[in-house]
């Protein structure tokens, strides 16, 4: 039987083990996306801990398996250090799926998002979690383009670009964002929580897609810092980074209603039949080939094409290399041949009921297109273990 001391000692206890908990409990995950970026590593994490003395803090490195050996030296780093975490991600890739994978591994309060490679300026972090704290908001924004704010040495090209994108993101977010294309911030754990089930996790601009999936407006406030030159490592910046931040684009605006990869494949498919046109025209009219023979060649050229060009934009995430290529390009063939048999039986079905030649033609085009899609997506890109 407890006496009354025993139960003042047992609250006791408890309360000593709720104000132990809450003072070694992480306030602040730091989230940081890598690849190929293993000379950069421990010099962030040096600069975080100068930072965020005072602060009960982790990093979290999302690692897309890089071959440099990113992953291996944050393990090196965490042997040595308790608050740094490696998760390492084999058959998984993209920046903003990476960020959404760590910050749903973490328990902390507040979450920062940052890149590995010394660009984003780690000085004004104690600032903007002050500013979240303070104000009540949502999230805080790392900009580069409001008052205070520059983006460096960036060259005109690039400068262009991000203006474009930034224009363009005004499509699917509403807010005043000087900076939506962002990738420094930080945001409340409850916050993100509560968007993540809509997070399409295309592309690179996780904070676009955040603001983009809100059911209700989101709290918010900008810090300045100047963008800065990269230190070690190599740019990721590319066009396939614009194709990815487009996809995005697409699946917020009408995600809900076709996939955002299923449009980019029937681009890709347009592309084909302008291709096949004109390798037949060229064959029939010019090289004076027959029509069989032009017909074949151009329908094996388009559908080349069209594998090529879907395995590097609309299927980028789950792209294929090696001997895996040619055997994705034999795979597409034979999905594609099936969607012409397809294609030309829906139509004929749809003509010979009394329709229109044109309503057949097109119930047999989509027919094809879907199929091919759906098959190519689970035969040729389907993801491997």
């Amino acid at each position: 039987m407890l006496t009354v001391i025993d139960v003042v000692n047992t609250k006791a206890a408890d309360l000593s083990l709720k104000t132990i908990y809450k003072e070694s409990g992480v306030e602040l995950s730091v989230i940081v996306p890598t690849f190929n970026e293993s000379d950069n590593v421990a010099e962030l994490v040096d600069r975080l801990e100068t930072l965020l003395k005072g602060i009960h803090w982790e990093v979290i490195f999302v690692d897309d398996d890089s071959p440099d050996g990113t992953a291996d030296k944050v393990r090196s780093l965490a042997q040595m250090k308790s608050n740094v975490r490696c998760i390492h991600r084999i058959g998984r890739r993209g920046l903003s799926r990476a960020v959404i994978e760590g910050m749903l591994a973490s328990s902390a309060s507040y979450l920062a998002v940052m890149d590995a490679d010394l660009q984003h300026d780690e000085s004004i972090l104690p600032r903007m979690i002050e500013t979240l704290r303070r104000e009540n908001l949502d999230v805080v924004v790392g900009s580069r383009y409001c008052t205070g704010g520059e983006i460096g040495a960036w060259d005109t090209k690039r400068a262009a670009m991000s203006r474009f994108a930034t224009t363009l993101s005004r499509l699917i977010v509403v807010a005043d964002l000087s900076d939506p294309m962002s990738g420094f911030f930080v945001i409340r754990r409850e916050t993100i929580h509560r968007v993540v089930r809509r997070l399409s996790g295309e592309g690179y601009k996780i904070l676009l897609d955040i603001f983009a999936s809100s059911t209700k407006p989101l709290k918010f406030s900008e810090v300045p810092y100047t963008f800065r030159e990269r230190l070690h490592g190599e740019s990721k910046l590319d066009t396939a980074v614009l194709w990815e931040y487009l996809i995005l684009i697409v699946d917020k605006k009408i995600g809900h209603i076709v996939p955002a990869r299923f449009v980019l494949f029937s681009l890709v498919g347009l592309s084909g039949l302008l291709i096949h046109f004109a390798v037949l025209s060229t064959l029939f009219k010019v090289a004076q080939l027959s029509f069989v023979a032009s017909q074949s060649t151009a329908t094996l050229v388009a559908m080349t094409s069209n594998f090529f060009l879907n395995n590097l934009f609309t299927y980028r995430d789950r792209r294929l290399k090696g001997a895996r290529l040619f055997g994705g390009l034999l795979s597409f063939y034979l999905v594609c041949a099936v969607g012409v048999v397809g294609n030309v039986g829906v139509s004929k079905f749809v003509f010979e009921h009394q329709h229109t030649w044109i309503l057949a033609g097109l119930a047999g085009v989509v027919v094809g297109v879907v199929w091919n899609y759906v098959a190519s997506s689970i035969f040729t890109w389907g993801k491997r273990k």
